[in-house]
């Protein structure tokens, strides 16, 4: 079946925010008097939403239910002031954009952060472009790799799952793809690596968004070769 919809992850797929979620994590850590972290860590960090987040970035002994819900509170107002200070779309995203505008390809977006926050990053860094979808982490919708948000997405689509290309960066959206039976496809320019995406269950690697679409066409049989 041809492709008919990509669906996106935010962070680190359509957008570079290491800086700005790595710096303001740090900010908050450092008014807790705890050791703070190379922004390259934050690689490994993020993807699982911010809880999750925080509990990574907390020393293994301050990991207790309060402290992480502090920490979150506070990541939440900082990081909330400052979403758009570096962070910008990776190089190839906007061409790629036009490319499936052209093409009448459907676009979404599916992410971990929380749903005010993906909204306001879409609306003001990619608002040049149609988005038919903007999912973030919403009560009551579990977070990936559960499959949920992402078979909503093809419900809203009106599209069967094997008719969408998943593209994000993480373990996490590799699972979330074969979960909700699309096809995944790992972007190297993000937070993790080839090797990483392979083994997590990528369909197809890409190194530059343009590297999607050739896979417009293509079945899912040669996509999992």
């Amino acid at each position: 079946m041809a492709v008919r919809a990509v669906l996106f992850d935010l962070d680190g797929t359509l957008l570079d925010s290491l800086a700005d979620i790595g710096e303001s994590m740090n900010f908050v850590l450092r008014e807790m008097g705890l050791g703070q972290h190379p922004l390259t860590d934050y690689r490994h960090f993020v993807g699982d939403g911010v809880t999750v987040l925080a509990t990574r970035a907390l020393p293994p002994d301050r990991r207790d239910d309060a402290t992480v819900a502090a920490c979150v509170a506070r990541m939440r107002l900082v990081y909330g002031g400052r979403t758009t200070l570096k962070t910008r779309p990776y190089d190839g995203i906007p061409a790629l954009l036009e490319e499936l505008e052209e093409r009448g390809i459907a676009t979404a977006v599916l992410s971990n952060k929380p749903h005010d926050l993906t909204v306001g990053l879409v609306a003001e860094l990619l608002g040049g472009w149609s988005f038919a979808v903007v999912f973030g982490e919403r009560s009551g919708v579990p977070r990936k790799p559960d499959p949920a948000g992402a078979v909503e997405v093809a419900g809203r689509l009106g599209l069967e799952a094997d008719s969408v290309l998943y593209v994000g960066d993480t373990p996490t959206d590799m699972a979330t793809a074969r979960a909700a039976g699309m096809r995944a496809v790992g972007a190297t320019w993000g937070f993790r690596g080839e090797a990483e995406l392979r083994a997590a269950g990528a369909d197809f690697i890409v190194g530059h968004p343009l590297e999607i679409v050739p896979l417009l066409l293509e079945q899912p049989a040669v996509l999992r070769t």
